[in-house]
């Protein structure tokens, strides 16, 4: 028998949109990051970008499990000496580009190198809950019905 090896002419990329409101942070991005690679489908490739187009609204509606709103840091470097900056999450959630916060969580959770940062470019994040994808007819995908500890009621 031989190993199945799926070419980038035969994927079949579908639309998935994901309500984001309530969600858990980490669990949401879990399971995106899934979806980005193509592993929830039989043809998975590891070297080829067989997963689907993801959009994620009301990004900025997500919750953090714990004390993780006000504790959680992000870190980035300038690139100069000395140049380490950092940023509360509810910094984020509360500031201008809340959705940074499911795009890092998600890029975090993608591998490394030219194919993660190819499947990286699949998933489109927003903050409210208008996104301009409806031409493309995406699917809903209901992750809170999935597991109970994937939303919060708070």
């Amino acid at each position: 028998m031989k190993t199945y090896v799926a070419k980038p002419a035969e994927i079949d990329k579908r639309w998935i949109l994901i309500d984001a409101e309530g969600l858990v942070v980490g669990r949401l991005a879990a399971l995106v990051a899934t979806r980005l690679r193509g592993k929830h489908k039989a043809a998975f490739t590891p070297h080829v970008d067989c997963g689907d187009n993801v959009i994620v609204v009301n990004a900025d509606k997500v919750v953090f499990t714990g004390r993780k709103r006000n504790d959680k840091t992000y870190y980035w470097h300038t690139g100069y000496p000395g140049g380490i900056r950092h940023r509360k999450a509810h910094e984020l959630l509360d500031g201008r580009f809340p959705e940074r916060v499911v795009e890092k969580a998600v890029e975090r959770m993608l591998p490394r190198g030219p194919l993660g940062r190819q499947q990286f470019k699949n998933l489109r994040v927003y903050a409210g809950s208008d996104h301009p994808h409806a031409a493309q007819q995406p699917e809903q995908l209901d992750i809170a019905a999935l597991n109970t500890k994937n939303s919060r009621d708070n």
